[in-house]
């Protein structure tokens, strides 16, 4: 079953590169995205399209029931990086109470990666175990690697530089990288399909290249030759502290160690004919989306 009327959708992290592609996803298929931020100034455009903003915090959660009061449905994202005082796992209950409270016909929730294991110290495994507990109708997205990561310092300011590809990937790995738009409209066609509630999908995008063939792929967009770097996860770790400040890329680096360490990663990318199936959608090819952002890697910024 499709959902034909317009669902209010109650968007969390809709401000980010991650959450902001949904609202644009969920306007286009004429729903009406309430988005959730701490500064309602950073979304005048998205208010502008249509979308309605609404001021609240994870750690308050009687914003968040404020929120939700109405919603049909929720498209969840917990950030990546969260104030200093704010508890992840607390953050996410939180979000899950509230829309238990509204009685929300669908919890879409974009993990921003694999679920991590129980052990790893990372919140997201317990929120998982307590929206499974709440009976909240929910769908979780578990994406691999963004192709918008190839916007950050690591890689942008090294392909501008110096025409280098630079990510902390081994170079004989493949990776599926996914477009953020693309998850925008994998979460709105999950929003409008309740009988899929239940459901975990592991997604990626339609391609997976070694890192030289990744390169191979920006030559051909860019018209330019360039070649791939390995970064070490160090290096990653020490542009994150500069950009974010001191120890925010403890986290990612350690990531990223595990992975390059690990002698049988699991997999970075899926077969996604199933999911596309349940889920149809169009998705994105890296041609297209580094021909959309060219002028993000052309050398000297110009």
């Amino acid at each position: 079953m499709v959902h034909k009327q317009a669902l209010k959708v109650l968007v969390y992290g809709g401000t980010g590169s991650q959450a902001r592609p949904a609202v644009r996803h969920l306007l286009r298929r004429g729903h009406r995205p309430r988005v959730l931020t701490r500064n309602p100034d950073d979304a005048i455009d998205l208010e502008s399209a249509g979308a309605e903003l609404i001021a609240g915090d994870l750690s308050d959660p009687d914003s968040l029931r404020a929120a939700s009061d109405g919603a049909d449905a929720v498209a969840f994202l917990l950030p990546a990086f969260l104030d200093a005082s704010a508890d992840g796992e607390t953050c996410g209950r939180n979000a899950i109470d509230a829309a238990r409270e509204a009685g929300v016909s669908m919890f879409a929730w974009n993990v921003s990666g694999p679920l991590p294991a129980e052990d790893s110290g990372d919140p997201r495994p317990a929120i998982f175990r307590y929206l499974q507990d709440s009976r909240l109708p929910y769908i979780l997205l578990e994406p691999t690697t963004y192709m918008e990561n190839w916007l950050g310092p690591w890689t942008a300011a090294s392909v501008c530089r110096d025409n280098t590809l630079s990510y902390p990937v081994l170079a004989d790995r493949k990776i599926g990288w996914i477009a953020c738009d693309d998850i925008g409209a994998l979460l709105t066609a999950a929003i409008e399909r309740p009988g899929l509630a239940g459901k975990r999908y592991n997604v990626s995008g339609v391609e997976a290249p070694t890192g030289p063939e990744l390169a191979t792929l920006f030559s051909k967009a860019l018209a330019r030759e360039i070649r791939y770097y390995a970064m070490t996860p160090e290096e990653m770790g020490g542009v994150l502290d500069e950009k974010f400040g001191p120890g925010s890329g403890d986290r990612i680096a350690e990531m990223y160690r595990e992975e390059q360490q690990d002698p049988n990663p699991e997999p970075k990318y899926h077969d996604m004919t199933p999911v596309l199936r349940s889920l149809p959608v169009s998705m994105t090819s890296i041609h297209e989306w580094v021909t959309r952002y060219a002028e993000a890697f052309q050398p000297n910024g110009d």
